[in-house]
């Protein structure tokens, strides 16, 4: 699909999204508790969907009646086989590996090319130490079986929190005790995260000096997945560019790692608001250094917010973007460039170089969500309007995304 955005400043109010990463977590611990549990969703994405269906082939037969999800507990025990597809989703795929290790299955992983290309090795080398068989088909899926077994599991800190967080929720499924993660601990917030839901479920979750300590089983019976962060950041950074945009249903108190958003937009000079409803205002933007190594997913949108300060931003603490549904330091560097901003690679992130304005110009998406929302919020500060190629990214994690935008007043051209 093609996207094509006219210049203009969005104003309105804006309900959030429920947080993806939440939904993976939640939708989990309650497929592992006893009877039908209530997961309370008011949306859903690819990647989402890319769970509910893993967890069905499971035999978990969750169904949706308006915006909660039934979800009854996995049925599917040792030696039984199943096959999953993960689509695109590498929390989906990192975190089932873990889950079928736990349950003894049989599994045959499935999804998208890029997915089986991203890193595994870390979370394979951990798993086969504990008493699982992984290979790869010749279609360079993974094929796994075997039970993990074992009370204790360490794992580097340094690739991905998936793994963690993965191997944390396998624990309570195969007598396992800890999780020590070693080296640089990158991603922190998603671990919380993980500990929040697991808590939320009644497992005892405790950290100390990086190793998290796990107790008890699954029982979660009625829960509701709060709004996300991470894709509220589109339209916080389009209020910190002089649109008028309140956003409704985020918890300021939240162990979401993108709520670190905010502290960033206070260092490039904004105010934050945040009564019943969120919401930014900038009158001026001073370039900054920006650590993203706990906020990663947040890069492709501050860069846009970079690309109109005053200055020169360094970002940094970036490598892992490599490894996402893009290159994302080059369809970064790309995007802004190709819409007049000046931005480079450098060995761990991106140096941008603020303009006044940007020019428009046309974006390949590259099959990743956040490359396609974060041109479209650019066009805010364009002259000429931003094309999008590749736009139906989108649904990976924001499906209703053009639609909220155009209800808050942006001109948007779809075609196919």
């Amino acid at each position: 699909m093609i996207a094509r955005i006219a210049p203009s400043k969005l104003k309105g109010e804006i309900d959030a999204i429920p947080s993806k990463s939440m939904a993976h977590r939640l939708l989990i611990c309650a497929s592992l508790s006893e009877g039908i549990t209530k997961v309370r969703c008011n949306g859903t994405s690819e990647d989402i969907e890319a769970t509910i269906s893993c967890l069905r082939a499971m035999g978990s037969n969750i169904i949706r009646i308006g915006d909660t999800y039934l979800v009854p507990k996995i049925t599917k025990g040792a030696c039984d086989s199943v096959k999953l597809d993960c689509h695109e989703s590498g929390t989906t795929l990192r975190f089932m590996m873990c889950i079928a290790a736990g349950l003894g299955l049989r599994a045959h992983f499935d999804g998208s090319d890029r997915l089986f290309e991203r890193p595994l090795e870390p979370l394979i080398d951990v798993l086969t130490k504990h008493g699982l068989v992984i290979s790869r088909d010749e279609n360079n899926r993974i094929v796994q079986s075997g039970k993990a077994f074992m009370p204790d599991y360490e794992i580097e800190g340094n690739i991905s929190s998936q793994y963690i967080s993965g191997l944390m929720l396998m624990l309570p499924l195969c007598g396992g005790k800890s999780v020590k993660v070693t080296g640089n601990f990158e991603s922190k917030p998603y671990v919380t995260l993980t500990a929040e839901a697991m808590r939320e479920a009644g497992v005892n979750v405790t950290e100390d000096n990086n190793t998290y300590t796990v107790a008890g089983k699954y029982n979660l019976t009625d829960t509701q997945v709060e709004g996300d962060w991470s894709n509220a950041g589109f339209f916080l950074i389009a209020d910190a560019l002089g649109c008028d945009i309140k956003i409704k249903g985020l918890d300021i108190n939240s162990p979401q790692g993108d709520r670190e958003t905010l502290s960033v937009l206070k260092k490039f000079g904004c105010e934050i608001s945040t009564d019943s409803t969120v919401s930014v205002k900038a009158d001026f933007l001073n370039a900054q250094t920006v650590d993203v190594s706990n906020i990663p997913d947040a890069v492709p949108i501050l860069s846009v917010l970079a690309s109109v300060s005053k200055g020169e931003t360094h970002i940094v603490g970036a490598k892992r973007l490599r490894l996402k549904e893009s290159d994302r330091l080059v369809t970064v560097a790309d995007m802004i460039n190709n819409l007049g901003g000046e931005c480079e690679i450098t060995d761990d992130g991106l140096i941008i170089r603020g303009k006044e304005k940007l020019t428009g110009g046309k974006v390949y998406a590259q099959r990743d969500h956040r490359i396609a929302m974060s041109a479209s919020i650019a066009s805010v500060v364009c002259d000429d309007e931003v094309e999008i190629i590749g736009a139906e990214a989108v649904n990976k994690s924001y499906p209703k995304f053009f639609e909220d935008l155009c209800a808050l007043g942006a001109q948007v051209k779809q075609e196919e």
